[in-house]
């Protein structure tokens, strides 16, 4: 019952930032904990962060912590990933992602719903 719509994708110099939104429906979004995840050409989905329904709580993947801020407004039903210091490798299509718990989760096979994705591309 939830649907995700991700935005904000583009285009970015190395060392740039990007700010990704999430817009969410459904009756259960403010029960949800939320993640982003990403792929790369010719690589595995990843997981990135995730916050849990309140927003009290995140985890981040080693490689973007400190540098990704992932937050989320129940109000307006979105969750946003603030990226900052980004680099080539970040260079991926992100997705959104929600799972059926209050909690965090940074394993992709909790997440029963996934958004489209939207493209992110850092150049050198």
């Amino acid at each position: 019952q939830v649907q995700l719509v991700e935005s904000g994708g583009g285009l970015v110099q190395g060392g740039g930032s990007l700010r990704l939104s999430c817009a969410a429906s459904g009756r259960t979004f403010n029960s949800a904990a939320m993640g982003w995840f990403r792929q790369a050409p010719g690589k595995e989905r990843e997981f990135v962060a995730t916050i849990s329904w309140s927003g009290s709580s995140t985890a981040y993947a080693d490689s973007v912590k400190g540098r990704f801020t992932i937050s989320r407004d129940n109000a307006k039903n979105t969750v946003s990933l603030q990226m900052n210091s980004l680099k080539p490798e970040d260079t991926a299509v992100y997705y959104c992602a929600s799972a059926p718990t209050r909690w965090v989760s940074t394993r992709s096979y909790e997440y029963n719903y996934w958004g489209q994705g939207t493209q992110v591309t850092v150049s050198s």
